[in-house]
């Protein structure tokens, strides 16, 4: 089986690598073609350029882990969102269905309007606050032309590879001696390698049962907001011997208007997943566990 994955570098894309590595032969693109082997097109502002990669490769499953993904600066540049976004999934919905091929995309819970305190579910009205939101939404859309189609919507995603919000609290916590982080905000921190293991477990059942396609939500278990999230990395970093300037007890709460940016940020990112694990047969973790294997990676301490 071959499997053409787009956005290798990301968080997401560089864990796929590892999963989606004993399904088949990977041919993992990045942004820049000059990395990529035989100079394929990985650019998604380059909608030609990707129909021509898809068909020079000729791919049994096509898995898109490119997003722009810039919140805040999709607002000031919403045709580049769009098309890399909306337009750019578009072209690979429409390859991988003359190809027979299966097309993988991942999706947020931006596309709803944040609203109420229950996990969205797959059913339920979308509402997005944002350009963001709106272009994923409309990439959702574009991706379900094609007949053989996972879409995994989630949120809050993290790595050890790469910046996140953790790490971010962890520099400032060792910078200062109070914190402010919102507290009314409510998800659940997904981490990339849950993500790319679900996609490969998925991708296996949904070969043998095509009827499996479509849209699935894929979060870690259990909630907090990102308040409760940043007191849990820190109490953790301690545990772990960090030296920190600010810990649990220094991290104080405030709501969302005090932190005015661009593009609203929805309120109610809790994510309903039981469609998911029904499916395929799937226990998803606390997000409590990714977290605290996520710092004990990145301190190297046990």
């Amino acid at each position: 089986m071959k499997i053409l994955l787009f956005g290798r570098g990301g968080q997401v894309g560089w864990e796929l690598q590892r999963s989606l590595s004993v399904l088949g032969d990977v041919v993992a693109l990045d942004h820049d073609a000059a990395h990529n082997p035989d100079q394929l097109c990985g650019d998604f502002s380059d909608l030609a350029g990707l129909a021509e990669t898809v068909r020079r490769v000729q791919p049994d499953v096509i898995v898109n882990a490119a997003a722009h993904t810039a919140v805040d600066k999709a607002e000031s540049e919403p045709d580049l969102a769009r098309t890399i976004n909306a337009l750019a999934p578009g072209v690979l919905a429409t390859e991988a269905q003359k190809l027979g091929a299966w097309l993988v995309h991942y999706s947020t819970d931006y596309v709803f309007d944040g609203s109420g305190q229950q996990p969205w579910c797959e059913s339920d009205a979308t509402g997005p606050l944002s350009v963001y939101g709106q272009t994923k939404l409309e990439g959702e859309l574009a991706v379900a032309t094609c007949a053989k189609h996972l879409i995994f919507r989630t949120s809050w995603v993290y790595a050890a590879r790469g910046g996140n919000f953790a790490k971010t609290m962890l520099r400032l916590a060792g910078e200062r001696y109070v914190l402010t982080v919102i507290d009314d905000q409510f998800g659940a921190p997904t981490s990339a390698e849950l993500l790319a293991d679900v996609t490969a477990h998925a991708l296996v059942k949904a070969l043998q049962q095509p009827e499996l396609a479509g849209l699935y939500h894929c979060v870690a278990s259990g909630e907090t907001s990102w308040h409760g999230y940043a007191s849990y990395v820190l109490a953790q970093a301690q545990a772990l011997g960090w030296a920190l300037q600010a810990g649990p007890a220094q991290v104080m709460p405030t709501p969302t208007s005090s932190y005015p940016t661009p593009a609203q940020r929805p309120l109610n990112s809790r994510l309903n997943t039981k469609r998911l694990q029904s499916a395929f047969g799937l226990t998803l973790p606390h997000w409590q566990q990714g977290v605290a294997r996520m710092l004990t990676e990145i301190t190297g301490k046990q």
